[in-house]
């Protein structure tokens, strides 16, 4: 079941709005999803664009061209699927002004709540002309991409951020502009004295897996896990500055469905609890599975989340030890040994 901002982008071209493209052309589409048909007459070929392993193993499984960067240009339209990201989705935009061909259709569209609305107030002040049009609790607005596109594209471009003077990580990423608090706390818990093989599940841009490595000076290596493959290049990039020397491995992985394949003595998880836009406190849960199932015996799972959030029973059905570390007034770090 496809969410209602996807079947919004669609409502301009099955509505005739915006003229159906043709065969033979090509259409680049950001924060692309699976679940919904193309409207009839639809022609043209598109280039899927999803960072998000979970679904871009849908657009996979639906047979979509689908890569988690972008690639080309020179495309003779763009649709935007927009998040609850602002920079994210303003980025997306001068992706698409830059890659369209003048004169070829930008298609925008999301949901009241992802701040639709001002993000179309925003785009009009470029002067780009167009129209929208409300439908299935979102709305869509489009234009035709202008010859010269350089403020603009200057405008919306969101660039890296700097967090804590040593970290890099950019907009859409999860707490992309400063330390997480919950992680912060956890990375006090880390033991000193270990000296095994860890991995860090769901990483982000690298903060625990550098904060493992900067406590545990004994760690003999440390295996990055995350389904946002723009922030585990980031990851990439943060290892690199922080801890040259610690082996490190990098995988876009949907741990969920994707099982690791080594083993491993530590894991440090601050685990997600939304999928795409809705709360989903079996993300988290699922992910302890996997932990359980990736831990050597005697391994042993730290991770932290919101205190409200019921993974208690999860870790005793899982682990043959567990409980909790300590918590905050936000929240609590537990631990589980297999």
């Amino acid at each position: 079941m496809s969410r209602d901002a996807l079947k919004t982008l669609y409502h301009p071209f099955a509505a005739g709005l915006v003229d159906l493209p043709g065969e033979g052309q090509r259409f680049l589409f950001l924060g692309a999803e699976a679940g919904q048909r193309l409207p009839e007459g639809f022609a043209a070929g598109i280039d899927a664009v999803q960072p998000l392993r979970p679904l871009y193993r849908a657009l996979e499984a639906a047979r979509a061209s689908v890569t988690p960067t972008i690639e080309g240009a020179g495309y003779d339209g763009a649709l935007v699927l927009c998040g609850k990201h602002k920079g994210e989705n303003e980025n997306r935009i001068a992706e698409a002004l830059q890659r369209v061909r003048a004169g070829g259709p930008i298609v925008i569209a999301g949901g009241k709540g992802d701040g639709i609305q001002s993000l179309r107030k925003r785009i009009d002040r470029f002067g780009f002309g167009g129209d929208h049009a409300p439908k299935y609790h979102g709305v869509a607005f489009w234009f035709a991409r202008p010859a010269d596109v350089d403020e603009p594209v200057k405008a919306l471009s969101s660039q890296a951020v700097r967090v804590a003077g040593r970290f890099t990580a950019a907009p859409g990423m999860f707490s992309h502009d400063r330390i997480d608090e919950g992680s912060e706390l956890l990375a006090t818990r880390i033991p000193e004295d270990f000296r095994g093989h860890a991995a860090d599940f769901g990483a982000g841009w690298g903060y625990l897996a550098v904060l493992l490595a900067e406590r545990a000076p004994g760690l003999k290596g440390v295996d990055l896990f995350e389904a946002d493959y723009n922030a585990l290049e980031a990851a990439k990039e943060n290892m690199a500055e922080n801890c040259p020397d610690v082996p490190a491995r990098f995988y876009w992985q949907d741990l969920t469905a994707e099982p690791p394949r080594d083993h491993y003595d530590l894991i440090v998880m601050n685990p997600p609890f939304h999928e795409g836009h809705a709360a989903d406190h079996g993300l988290g849960a699922g992910m302890i599975r996997m932990a359980a199932k990736s831990l050597k015996v005697g391994g042993r799972l730290l991770l932290v989340a919101n205190r409200g959030l019921p993974y208690e029973p999860v870790l005793k059905e899982a682990f043959k030890e567990s409980g909790e570390v300590c918590r905050n007034a936000r929240f609590k770090v537990l631990w589980g040994r297999r």
